[in-house]
């Protein structure tokens, strides 16, 4: 029984196993007197004593593996081809990108090692040095003529490849690789960090990930503060001392919103006291607001504008998704069916985060015409997709 040694760390660079088909991971089984091609088996088959055709079960057998010191005690074969294949990936000299795509040595260690047995070793020194003689002697008659310019075009290129590979890794680190998710993730902000989120972007390569989402998170909770500071204050001016007092505060302040929002609509009313129609449809809205319901009933309008026809959703991709509801919904709103679906996948799964959701953090997550965002939303109350806060 031999113990040989397998270079290759991909599964997929093997021949698969005879038995079960799989891939071959190490240590495996090479039947010694049947081949070629070489006959493979996977442990679980060998044990069992698996035999196909020729092979029998008390042949002769090598186990396969990389498991052993080559050049240094503490380096696996397999540690070996790795560092090799790393270097050759990353470019020499770049360790710290050569240590990542190993996982198992750190940067000191693979810079360490490449340099003691495979620059400094006198036996690989003089092997290359040979071979050098032996090609520059090959190739003396037909060389070609060294040019700066074609020297100039390999820098750029490589150069080119490194800042390529520099913003992939910008992309993968901060999660820009699928970048609906990560537009969605950055509405649930208020509008002030947004903007502050979309200035500090460019800055995001610098810090790295971990260090700018803190950054927006500490910025994000500092608005909250003074939100709730400024909330506070408003109480302390009009002489509050008690949470007990606040609340009937904030109930009477909403009150005399809702007066107000009254009195505005009366004075729309009166605009339109000729038409007997605008004020049916004034005093269903207004009842609709009494009975403490989202009024659905639009106003009238003298403008003389006309109002644009339902869409037409017939061959728009997503309408076979829709209910009738929906689909009426979308005609009357003039909205495609994939970014009515966008904007409901979105609502809901604030509305999952939250427990609830106010019109205002719809309007600032899906950020379209307003009316069409409170038809939206209204729509998604009235069949219970979503629960108000």
């Amino acid at each position: 029984m031999d113990r040989l040694g397998s270079f290759s760390s991909d599964p997929s660079d093997k021949p698969p196993c005879r038995g079960c088909s799989s891939y071959l991971m190490e240590p495996y089984i090479k039947c010694a007197e049947c081949g070629p091609p070489p006959f493979f088996l996977c442990l679980q088959c060998f044990t069992r004593g698996f035999e196909y055709k020729k092979h029998q079960s008390d042949h002769t057998y090598e186990i396969m593996t990389s498991d052993f010191p080559v050049l240094d005690p503490s380096w696996t074969a397999q540690e070996e081809m790795a560092l090799l294949e790393a270097v050759m990936d990353c470019g020499f000299g770049n360790w710290q990108d050569v240590a990542n795509q190993m996982c198992t040595k750190t940067k000191e260690e693979c810079e360490k090692h490449y340099m003691k047995h495979f620059i400094n070793n006198p036996l690989f020194a003089s092997t290359l040095l040979n071979l050098k003689q032996a090609e520059e002697a090959k190739t003396a008659d037909t060389a070609i003529p060294f040019h700066s310019l074609k020297m100039a075009v390999v820098d750029i290129y490589h150069s080119r490849l490194k800042e390529r590979q520099r913003r992939k890794k910008i992309i993968r680190d901060h999660g820009l690789i699928n970048l609906r998710k990560f537009q969605l993730m950055e509405r649930r902000y208020p509008k002030e960090v947004q903007d502050l989120y979309e200035t500090m972007r460019r800055f995001a390569r610098i810090v790295g990930p971990v260090e700018h989402d803190k950054f927006i998170e500490s910025h994000a909770l500092e608005f909250e503060l003074r939100r709730e500071i400024k909330r506070l204050q408003e109480y302390r001016t009009a002489g509050i001392t008690n949470f007990c007092s606040a609340r009937t505060y904030d109930h009477l302040k909403k009150t005399r919103e809702e007066e107000r929002l009254k009195c505005t609509m009366l004075s729309e009313v009166l605009q339109y006291i000729q038409d007997s129609s605008a004020c049916q449809q004034w005093l269903r809205r207004q009842a609709d607001i009494d009975s403490g319901l989202t009024p659905s009933i639009p106003m009238a309008s003298n403008s003389g504008r006309r109002s644009a026809p339902p869409l037409n959703l017939t061959g728009l991709p997503g309408t076979e998704k829709l209910n009738e509801k929906e689909k009426e919904l979308c005609q009357m709103v003039r909205l495609v069916p994939g970014a009515y679906l966008e904007y409901k996948s979105a609502l809901l799964n604030e509305c999952n985060k939250q427990g609830g959701l106010r019109l205002a953090q719809a309007r600032a997550l899906i950020k379209i015409d307003v009316n069409k965002t409170r038809k939206i939303y209204d729509f998604l109350i009235r069949e219970g997709y979503i629960t108000k806060a």
